[in-house]
């Protein structure tokens, strides 16, 4: 059960190019002349074409942008720089390159569950095949240099998204677990900095890239998620103990919510979902994959069920359509 807390890991390392101002300074003639460059230097034998594709903000509407931000693809900053900003993606949207978003270059790499050193491999990958052809502004004493000085160094930050309802319950854990900031980490919501956590899932992540080495950081976050999973694993053996039968209630009850609601709210979906995700991982449900709730978490907010409908749709449209994609995915099992 331990390792089933964690959707995805994901490595994000940030880079930038010696000579040239960083985004927000570059008009947007100058940001796209410097999204061919990248591409020019990523585009090769080993990353082919075919297996990836540029997606250009500045000839996408704003549904989306909006859509691939709720899919954690590209950040809001990304967003804000449309008219110069691109994006590299596989074709499984496992790795991306996301250019002129705050630094010039953010590869970003996930994979499902607990994998953080597979994730390190592919974005050091991407690195290394960018810096044979394209000159990074780097400094022998501070390291990698960034548009924000937290991330100078190696410009690395690693996380994984985790599923902890037992803790996000349990208010003396919960404050632990905050101030864990104070051994260099970051608690956040689904789409990090200044998000609010949904369905109990929350965005565990380094804050230190200066001063210690790639392997270092991800050997401190992982000695730090293995604490947390071992308190959410106690609370739960506790919680299940003393109320076995409420506990499996709440997850058939979501289930059957999910099966036969008409219209769902994207708070209420998380938070249904959620219960049924803590009783696959409880051995409670076993009609229901994993994967499937950790799609549908993604799938069920608001622009990208819109873009799967092909239209604008009014808020009660898009509860109705949530529960119709909902109710499919379910019913069908997810398998």
């Amino acid at each position: 059960m331990a390792e089933g807390l964690i959707m995805t890991s994901r490595v994000r390392l940030a880079r930038n190019l010696k000579r040239i101002m960083f985004p927000h300074k570059l008009s947007s003639e100058q940001g796209k002349k410097l999204v061919s460059e990248v591409e020019e230097a990523f585009y090769s034998d080993v990353f082919r074409e075919g297996d990836y594709s540029t997606l250009k903000l500045w000839q996408t509407d704003k549904l989306s942008q909006t859509s691939y931000f709720e899919k954690r693809l590209i950040s809001n900053n990304m967003i804000n720089n449309s008219s110069k900003g691109a994006v590299i993606l596989s074709n499984d949207d496992s790795e991306s390159i996301m250019i002129n978003e705050e630094d010039h270059i953010r590869i970003q790499c996930i994979k499902t569950g607990y994998n953080l050193e597979d994730a390190f491999r592919s974005a050091n990958r991407i690195d290394d095949q960018l810096e044979k052809n394209l000159d990074f502004a780097f400094d022998e004493k501070y390291g990698y240099l960034t548009a924000c000085p937290t991330n100078v160094g190696t410009g690395m930050r690693a996380s994984v998204m985790i599923h902890l309802p037992f803790i996000a319950t349990d208010n003396k854990v919960e404050e632990s677990l905050y101030a864990l900031s104070k051994l260099g980490m970051a608690i956040r919501g689904i789409y990090g900095e200044g998000s609010k956590v949904t369905g109990s899932i929350y965005q565990i992540s380094n804050q230190i890239t200066l001063g210690m080495t790639e392997q270092e950081t991800l050997a401190n976050l992982k000695a730090v998620i293995n604490k947390i999973i071992i308190h959410e694993t106690r609370a739960r053996e506790v919680a299940y103990k003393n109320y076995k039968y409420e506990i499996e209630d709440r997850a058939a009850r979501s289930l059957g919510i999910l099966k036969s609601a008409v219209l769902l709210t994207s708070s209420e979906c998380l938070k249904l979902l959620s219960d049924v995700r803590l009783g696959i991982e409880m051995g409670i449900i076993k009609t229901v994959s994993i994967g499937t709730v950790d799609a549908l978490i993604m799938d069920v907010q608001p622009a990208t069920i819109q873009k799967q409908v092909g239209k604008n749709l009014t808020k009660e449209e898009i509860n109705l359509a949530r529960a119709k994609l909902v109710k499919r995915k379910i019913r069908n099992k997810g398998r």
